[in-house]
């Protein structure tokens, strides 16, 4: 309940108050929570600095408690009436603000956490050979990133150039000409780790803020000629794409479920066995405002908490900032891939759009656009907002 009018099965109500980080014209960016079609703008209603920063950095390293104390604050200004007035001035239609990177992205990682996709990346390009490699039911494969080319939803996607695999054997160089997205949810650390301590598990809720989507465009002929030996590199770190508004952790709880059987049984690090952290996100994914996929999140086989368990096991530690995301989300059956080389099998069955063409990998124009929404408290739905890309020509 709240005296804020809302849209009818808005995403974010009252159980949800995502984060972002907004300006309108003439003004500094700064922190603001998603309330309907509004943004209520934080650095003004509370004059705290921390939200004033231009990036959400600051608020997060501050920790759960303080995390929990906001929340309950601004629930309670939206809900009680008696706050009304000193809120409603601070309220900004959503339409009229412009959204930005909502963090200072310190480290990026991306995992590879999908049974479904690793199979099938497997069967595409070692036919004949075992779909996973003997690691995979072992521990969360996973590549560091290039943290400094991840941009808000919106940013184009300049269609990279490189070196591309041919069939020859020797590479050529230009365009990419197998361009594609991998649908994706990332994970937003708020509190930082010491060095040479691992973060268990169980430790999950205490590092990590929240959580928003993720598209981490790759050029597939240009990563299948440079993986071996090292893995992915200039065929992803040209763009990351994320959401605008990151769906707070606490957000959540109605979301989380049990994650698939694992076997073999993971290592005693990884188990998360009475703490799981599976989530049942409803990915969707439309191509042209056409919808081509709905990637189901609790499929996963890997979960964020294991992810950050592997990531840290090492002693690695954590910064205000990271970011770690999940890897290609698909499911099962063909309509829940989460990239174009699973919907296409690498170009050998083109997707069929509606108006008769087909879609091997992705062209200039074209437009990805990928949402979600999770179950929240009594039937209400959490939505994520979107990540949206562009594709446009390669750089001359």
């Amino acid at each position: 309940m709240t005296w804020l009018e809302l849209p009818e099965n808005t995403g974010f109500g009252p159980a949800n108050l995502p984060y972002g980080v907004f300006s309108t014209p003439g003004s500094a960016p700064r922190t603001g929570i998603a309330v309907g079609d509004h943004v209520l703008d934080l650095a003004a209603v509370t004059g705290d600095p921390a939200h004033a920063s231009g990036s959400l950095n600051a608020f997060m390293a501050l920790g759960p408690a303080a995390w929990g104390q906001l929340r309950e604050q601004v629930a309670e200004w939206l809900t009680e009436s008696r706050h009304r007035r000193l809120i409603e001035p601070h309220l900004l239609p959503r339409a009229d603000v412009h959204l930005h990177l909502p963090l200072e992205v310190a480290d990026y990682v991306d995992f590879y956490s999908s049974l479904t996709h690793a199979e099938n990346v497997g069967r595409i390009f070692r036919p004949g050979s075992a779909p996973l490699t003997p690691n995979w039911r072992h521990l969360p494969v996973g590549y560091h990133g290039r943290a400094g080319t991840v941009r808000v939803s919106g940013t184009p996607v300049m269609r990279p150039r490189g070196q591309r695999a041919e069939a020859g054997g020797a590479p050529s160089f230009g365009p990419s000409r197998r361009l594609d997205f991998e649908a994706e949810v990332g994970f937003v650390v708020g509190v930082p780790s010491e060095l040479g301590r691992p973060v268990p598990v169980g430790a999950f809720p205490d590092h990590v803020f929240g959580v928003c989507l993720l598209n981490d465009w790759s050029a597939r002929d240009i990563q299948a000629w440079e993986y071996v030996p090292l893995g992915p590199f200039l065929g992803k770190s040209f763009l990351t794409s994320v959401s605008a508004w990151v769906v707070p952790l606490a957000a959540l709880e109605a979301a989380r479920v049990r994650p698939p059987d694992r076997e073999p049984q993971p290592l005693p690090y990884l188990d998360d066995e009475g703490r799981p952290w599976g989530l049942d996100l409803a990915l969707e994914v439309r191509l042209n405002g056409e919808l081509i996929s709905r990637p189901p999140f609790r499929e996963m086989y890997w979960t964020p908490a294991q992810q950050l368990a592997h990531l840290t096991v090492n002693g690695a530690s954590l910064r205000t900032g990271d970011l770690f995301a999940s890897g290609t989300v698909s499911g099962p059956a063909r309509d829940q891939y989460g990239s174009l080389l699973e919907l296409s099998w690498n170009g050998a069955t083109p997707l069929t759009m509606a108006d008769g063409r087909s879609r091997a990998f992705l062209e200039d124009g074209d437009v990805v656009s990928i949402t979600a929404t999770a179950p929240g408290p009594d039937g209400a739905r959490i939505g994520f907002g979107e990540v949206t890309g562009l594709i446009c020509p390669a750089a001359t």
